[in-house]
């Protein structure tokens, strides 16, 4: 799927004199998944714990010259990973003339005779495909949201070639993440993959995708982070890391490993104009996320009720701050945690609960990942 350029509180503290720190309870936004997948198009350590059968020890390459080999990681890993195969169903919008309209109203009113003053709608059948990758022993998997979306029909399929049909247990449209799940037969084995730490991956250090890139299950390619934290004008809740491993359509879903054999991402776009350019989102926010959808079947987000922007340079200095960092706040919307806590238009905020806010991307990130009522301690300018 494209969009646009993607083929996709308590105290209060004065510091130094102009530092305030405001404590505030932060309030919540609930986003519920339906009960049939919709359209569309994104805990430092992770949330999930795999369930029994263990999922095969991480086995660490070392590269003391020239490229490192794959071949002894894609092997335990594989079978983590499965193709995912949706059929969804689309209707014209009503008859259309054979020449474009304009006949005359009399050939016209011969068709709405015809078909009993009815304009019969026609059904399509459109068939995707998507990668994911099993996380517990009980038939859980993660993919992206726009692999299942709308999707009536969702087939998961194995590397030892078991067919599943798969329900969507919950999805996530503004982080693009969906949890389905099958039911395994009795005396097949699932092979959960582990989760790594986003937060430790270096740019540029290697990592491998296992998908089903264009239908053409199993692949397996490898490339180095390119960057980390990119925004793509998706949401406000964008990060995502930059790979050059190739990635294809069939590749969203599936996930990116780092050489210990951990997912540090889920694949999710790339750039339609650029080669070498795909993006994944961190698993740190995956498992926070995949870890809602499994109890509750909805995401549940903090909210501070304000509304901000970036700090330029310019902006920096006419506030007197030695660097452009931080959260300019353009409106604080009234009697929401913010106002209540006596936050105004104009403040730049530092940090939030504890971590740095260098870029004003990163606030609603942090916010988002704090549960309703949590009190967190804020630094402003």
């Amino acid at each position: 799927m494209k969009n646009g350029n993607l083929f996709l509180l308590a105290a209060v503290t004065v510091v130094f004199g102009v530092l305030l720190s405001r404590g505030f309870t932060i309030g919540g936004e609930v986003f519920t998944p339906p009960s049939e997948p919709q359209s569309v198009f994104d805990v430092p350590t992770p949330d999930i714990v795999p369930e029994n059968p263990p999922p095969p020890p991480a086995t660490t390459v070392a590269v003391p010259d020239g490229f490192p080999s794959f071949a002894e990681l894609v092997d335990r890993h594989k079978p983590a990973v499965v193709n995912i195969s949706t059929v969804t169903v689309s209707k014209s919008g009503g008859f259309s003339f054979p020449f474009g309209g304009g006949q005359g109203e009399m050939f016209e009113r011969f068709f709405q005779d015809f078909f009993g003053g009815q304009i019969p709608e026609r059904e399509f059948k459109n068939r995707g495909v998507g990668s994911g990758f099993i996380i517990d022993g009980k038939g859980h998997i993660v993919t992206n949201n726009h692999v299942v979306a709308k999707a009536e029909k969702v087939e998961v399929t194995l590397e030892s070639g078991s067919k599943y049909q798969a329900r969507i247990v919950g999805a996530d449209p503004k982080t693009d993440i969906a949890l389905i799940k099958i039911n395994p037969q009795k005396g097949e084995t699932l092979v959960p993959v582990r989760f790594g730490d986003s937060e430790k991956v270096r740019i540029g250090e290697w990592v491998f995708a296992i998908g089903n890139p264009l239908g053409f299950g199993y692949t397996v390619t490898a490339g180095i982070v390119s960057a980390k934290g990119r925004s793509l004008n998706m949401g406000a809740y964008d990060n995502f890391i930059q790979t050059d491993a190739p990635l294809n359509p069939g590749n969203s879903g599936g996930p990116l490993f780092n050489l210990e054999g951990m997912v540090i991402g889920v694949n999710t776009a790339i750039a339609a104009r650029g080669q070498g350019i795909g993006f994944s989102i961190p698993i740190d926010t995956v498992s926070n996320i995949v870890r809602q959808l499994r109890e509750n079947g909805e995401v549940v987000r903090g909210w501070i009720g304000v509304s901000i922007q970036r700090l330029t340079e310019d902006l920096a200095e006419d506030f007197g701050l030695r660097e452009a960092r931080g959260a300019l706040v353009s409106e604080v919307l009234e009697d929401g945690p913010a106002a209540r806590a006596g936050m105004k238009t104009g403040d730049v905020i530092l940090s939030f609960h504890g971590r740095a806010v260098d870029e004003s991307t990163q606030l609603p990130r942090i916010v988002a990942n704090l549960k309703p009522g949590t009190k967190a301690k804020v630094v402003v300018f």
